[in-house]
């Protein structure tokens, strides 16, 4: 029987840990760092790099390096987020078939769940050779405000990486799994405030006794730390054209080494008051070769993303507003994520909650950790009983295009909810049911999930014939759906499949693929962790 690990699939990078002897240990990859970047590169030969070896070769293969696919993860094409990335990325993002955004690399067209499964295929690797036996499953943890499209495409990632993935868990719930759940049996209301590369998320948990009930939960799934990176790339952009008259907005080796330089500048800002961006030979100008030397300070950079961390409180009032309760009454803040190391979001944290936020978890590592936590739970290692909500909204369509809700955001699953609905027109003979998701009143701003027909109704009046409706969540996000006309029990039913924009055939085909080829084989085994957290 293989083994079940916890994955934390992040934007920027990502984390494997797993429960031994009753201990979390979070594994060394190859190269002895605990976090892998979330990067993959493909090579003219036809090779796959991961990880360190693939963000190294960035600058010189920029549009065949694929990172921050995870915020492609179940978007359309035409999406506003996905135009604003092909603005900025140095790789290209095509439009699949489907509509969906694709990427294309090294003469390949690859969906973003294919690009993912080659980091969990890492990670599964790391975990084996740190293990010594095969790993077969997983918890991966997914943003909490991702929809089901999105929670589907990282289930299929897992497929293609051959990894059974037994739960998709919500980042925030899986970091405060594991910061609470050795913590005294007194009742505590924590807000986890989650900002790492690409997402932001905030949820609001009740802890006692081993119960850790999820509130409410809100974010943003395209607000991160890429944001801020973006913003010194532009800053440096126009102060460079200003100052030597050449636009370099359209060249994506120089766009790699700017965007490299703004990360590293972004760290050193974290601890540092000013730094230095020297970029030696950045082009030719007409003169010979032109350097880009330019100082940064924390304050230009604050000043420069003020309208991104404007941005992190909409979700924390709304999140708090849903589970009713104040500022006054949550009792800790946990950070979650890298980007939270600033001190700016620092700051805004105490700003939205009024208390210093927690300081005593691994941010980049404790999501991995809550992973594997969950993975003890279900096989009952531990004793905890985790309850989560749903992240959206569940209704059907109605007149006027509109959308009635049935299952509200932030309801604990597993959930059963169940509405009276009428016809519309005089001896109306059948429904469509159409099923949908999303906050917003209109059905242009939702995402549809399925839809059948109920046949055969009984002639009348419009809104003579009663139809019920009834959807059925359970804890693992599959929606059932069953419409019956009341006066005579005719019914019918559909289970709600979310879609990836992959067929199953196509999640098939990909995985046997992939198990003819390791691009991973020439890897040495990692050292074995003689403890957990650092």
């Amino acid at each position: 029987m293989g083994g079940i690990v916890g994955i934390d699939l992040g934007t920027t990078n990502s984390c494997v840990a797993v429960i031994e002897a009753g201990e979390v240990k979070v594994i060394h990859n190859h190269l002895g760092a605990r976090t892998t970047p979330s990067v993959v590169a493909l090579k003219e030969d036809g090779s796959v790099l991961v990880g360190v070896p693939a963000r190294r070769q960035a600058i010189t293969n920029p549009q065949n390096t694929i990172f921050g696919v995870k915020r492609l993860i179940g978007r359309k094409f035409d999406s506003p987020a996905v135009a604003e990335l092909r603005r900025t990325m140095p790789y290209e993002i095509i439009q699949a078939p489907n509509g969906d955004a694709w990427v294309r690399a090294a003469g390949r067209d690859m969906s973003p769940p294919e690009v993912s499964a080659y980091i969990l295929r890492y990670m599964k690797k790391v975990a084996e050779d740190y293990l010594g036996q095969e790993v077969t499953q997983a918890i991966v943890t997914v943003p909490a405000y991702f929809d089901d499209a999105q929670r589907q495409a990282t289930k299929d990632a897992g497929e293609i990486a051959d990894l059974k993935v037994r739960a998709i868990l919500n980042e925030p719930t899986a970091a405060a799994l594991a910061y609470g759940v050795h913590k005294t049996a007194a009742a505590s209301t924590v807000a986890v405030f989650d900002l790492g590369g690409g997402t932001f998320d905030v949820s609001i948990l009740k802890m006692e006794d081993s119960v850790f009930e999820v509130l409410s939960t809100n974010g943003d799934t395209f607000l991160g730390g890429d944001d801020w990176d973006r913003c010194i790339v532009e800053a440096l952009l126009s102060q460079f054209k200003t100052s030597q008259g050449l636009d370099l907005g359209d060249d994506p080796a120089i766009l790699q080494r700017l965007r490299t330089a703004a990360e590293t500048a972004k760290h050193e800002l974290s601890t540092a008051l000013v730094t230095e961006v020297n970029l030696p030979f950045l082009t030719m100008g007409a003169q010979g070769p032109v350097h880009l030397i330019q100082e940064l300070s924390r304050t230009q950079l604050e000043s420069l993303s003020e309208y991104l961390a404007a941005r992190l409180e909409g979700p924390c009032l709304q999140a708090m507003e849903d589970a009713h309760l104040t500022p006054e009454q949550i009792d800790q803040v946990v950070l979650v994520g890298g980007m939270t190391r600033m001190p700016s979001i620092e700051r805004a944290v105490h700003g939205i909650f009024g208390k210093d936020p927690s300081r005593d978890v691994n941010p980049d590592e404790i999501v991995a950790v809550g992973a594997a936590t969950q993975s003890a739970i279900m096989k009952g290692e531990l004793k905890a009983l985790l309850l989560d909500v749903t992240s959206h909204t569940l209704g059907i369509r109605v007149e006027a295009d509109q959308v009635e809700p049935i299952i509200a955001r932030n309801v604990i699953v597993p959930v059963r909810e169940t509405k009276i609905f009428t016809t519309t027109a005089d001896d109306q003979d059948s429904a469509t049911v159409e099923v949908y998701q999303g906050e917003y009143p209109s059905i242009q701003n939702n995402r549809l999930l399925g839809q059948f027909v109920l046949g055969d109704l009984p002639k009348g009046v419009a809104e003579s014939v009663k139809i019920e409706v009834s959807f059925t969540l359970d804890a693992d996000g599959i929606l059932a759906v069953d419409a019956r006309e009341t006066a005579t029990g005719k019914a019918t039913s559909k289970r709600i499949l979310a879609s990836s924009g992959l067929s199953r055939e196509h999640v098939k085909r990909l995985a046997s693929e992939a198990q003819t080829e390791d691009p991973f084989s020439d890897l040495s085994a990692p050292a074995r962790s003689s403890s957990g957290h650092e």
